[in-house]
């Protein structure tokens, strides 16, 4: 009987430290995804940066070009980012959303809402909202 209790016990144990491990490993994952493509905008890396679209954002923009100028022109923050922070996200059932602050060019700070996709193992980028933000980074 308390060989059964014991196996039970490490049974629980297991269930509440998998969903800490996986979650972590989502973050790095998405948060891997959010970096790369900032650093590759910050290397004026166009392919680099179409490279971490959603498949939606591809369509949607139509073109390499077309999607990059886009950033630059609408998405200063993320396209010139000097401070990253990333802080909670938020899973759903086909999509994340990670909170991030940026500092902008001009100093200036922003909260970013990024969309994250499962693209098979990898995750995506499917959209950025951005918003001006006090604080400091």
């Amino acid at each position: 009987m308390l060989a059964i209790a014991f196996v039970c016990l490490s049974l629980a144990s297991l269930v509440l430290v998998a969903p800490v491990e996986a979650g972590d490993e989502t973050d790095d994952a998405i948060q891997d995804t959010i970096l790369s493509q900032i650093e590759a905008f910050a290397n004026d890396d166009k392919d680099a940066a179409w490279a971490f679209a959603s498949d939606g954002i591809k369509r949607q923009s139509g073109s390499v070009d077309t999607f990059y100028n886009m950033v630059k022109l609408s998405y200063q923050p993320v396209y010139k980012a000097a401070s990253i922070e990333f802080l909670e996200r938020i899973p759903h059932s086909d999509f994340h959303i990670q909170v991030v602050r940026l500092k902008g060019p001009q100093g200036k700070r922003w909260r970013a809402i990024y969309r994250m996709e499962r693209d098979g193992s990898e995750w995506r980028i499917g959209g950025v909202a951005l918003k001006e933000a006090p604080g400091t980074i």
